[in-house]
């Protein structure tokens, strides 16, 4: 989304990918997105096949030697000034250090999510995913040998940085600033001129769909217990408004096959909705996922059990003018903005009293909305322009502004 402003703002990227047919997910309308003029180096992974023997999926570690080889390359021949890391492939972020001690280039780690976690010690109710242990200890060593030389920090929520510079005091001193998750108005654009195939739900079916698209997992658990918990509610006292409801979670799981692990359908059973809901664990294309959001009658967005969660999709759903239906924590910092945009926006604490609590009132704002004929579409605000892709590539932008204004009056660490 950055890609098409960072020269209006004076930097020339060079991307440096995994090549598509080594990556999980392929969506090709993508490279319509991506500038004709902007260089894209492409590396290939050790086969997943092969790498799976090891117990080695992650791409960011498949790829890892190709990966520095061709930044070598890159960094050599283009005269690189600055090395942006954007991605939630944490492993990939190391490479950072390694290029910086060789060539004496900054870096800057942009934190989508946390790397190092703590979920499953905080809680213990929750199952943990395999592999879990051993990717946390290779975690402990990576994010802490990463951070403490890294010369630039981007989060999308300042509890993350507030955490980091927690842990690593040397950040204090580098430049961190908080950049929100951008969205790009010509995407939407694209999926207009050019539709995708919904395979999940048709328009004008009779049934109201309610639509989630990305991760779900255990901390989403508390507020997926209010979402059904509404539901049963109104199924119970407005079935006639309420039984024509399908809620659609698309793309739940990282994992793919028998590895992906259902977390939204148990809980609709527990609840006993789930000929309601339906859930799909594989992740789809990003231009499908926009295809659904634009055919969806609402769109549901839940919050993790941790006030410092941002949903990447918040900015785009505000930016679609469907219906929001939000239940996030109480003390979530994507309130303000979901006032502004939310239709319905219910909140919990750390109880269950408060989980049935807002499920109360959650069915009825739910049964006012069921009963307009055709909502009008939401106007959109203008604050959401310091969200647009342009917004936020200014942004990022000005932190390789001042990394490289610092670099250039200080004498720089390997």
């Amino acid at each position: 989304m950055s890609l098409p402003y960072f020269r209006e703002f004076g930097w020339q990227p060079y991307v440096l990918a995994v090549a598509p047919g080594d990556t999980e997910i392929r969506d090709l309308r993508l490279n319509d997105t991506v500038p004709s003029d902007v260089p894209v180096e492409r590396v290939r992974s050790i086969p997943a096949g092969i790498a799976g023997l090891c117990g080695i999926g992650n791409v960011a570690l498949r790829a890892w030697p190709y990966l520095y080889a061709s930044g070598c390359r890159l960094i050599s021949k283009q005269s690189i000034d600055l090395v942006y890391f954007s991605t939630t492939m944490f492993f990939s972020m190391p490479l950072g250090r390694i290029w910086k001690r060789k060539y004496g280039i900054p870096y800057v780690v942009d934190m989508q999510d946390p790397w190092l976690a703590n979920y499953y010690e905080t809680h213990p109710e929750a199952k943990a995913p395999p592999k879990y242990s051993a990717i946390r200890r290779l975690n402990s060593v990576l994010e802490p040998w990463t951070l403490k030389k890294a010369d630039g920090v981007i989060a999308v929520s300042p509890s993350y940085i507030d955490v980091l510079r927690q842990r690593y005091p040397v950040l204090a001193d580098r430049v961190c600033a908080v950049v929100p998750f951008g969205v790009s108005t010509l995407d939407f654009k694209l999926i207009c001129e050019r539709p995708e195939p919904n395979p999940f739900f048709a328009s004008h079916s009779g049934h109201w769909h309610g639509v989630y698209t990305g991760a779900a997992g255990d901390i989403m658990r508390p507020a997926l217990r209010v979402l059904f918990g509404g539901l049963r509610l109104g199924l119970a006292s407005n079935r006639k408004v309420f039984e024509h409801v399908r809620l659609h979670f698309i793309g739940t799981a990282y994992a793919k096959d028998a590895r992906a692990r259902r977390t939204v359908e148990p809980v609709a059973a527990e609840f006993a909705v789930a000929q309601c809901v339906g859930e799909q664990t594989a992740r789809i294309r990003y231009f499908e996922a926009l295809q659904v959001i634009h055919d969806a009658d609402c769109l549901v967005l839940i919050g993790s059990d941790d006030p410092a969660y941002v949903a990447s999709k918040l900015h785009t759903y505000a930016l679609v003018g469907k219906p929001i239906l939000a239940i996030v924590h109480e003390a979530s910092r994507m309130i303000p903005l979901l006032r502004q945009v939310a239709t319905i926006l219910v909140t919990f604490s750390s109880d269950r009293r408060s989980e049935a609590d807002a499920s109360i009132v959650l069915a009825r704002e739910w049964g006012t909305l069921l009963a307009k004929p055709s909502p009008e579409p939401r106007s959109v605000p203008s604050s959401l322009e310091a969200y647009s892709a342009r917004e936020v590539t200014r942004q990022q932008c000005s932190v390789f502004d001042r990394v490289v204004d610092r670099r250039e009056g200080t004498a720089f660490a390997s």
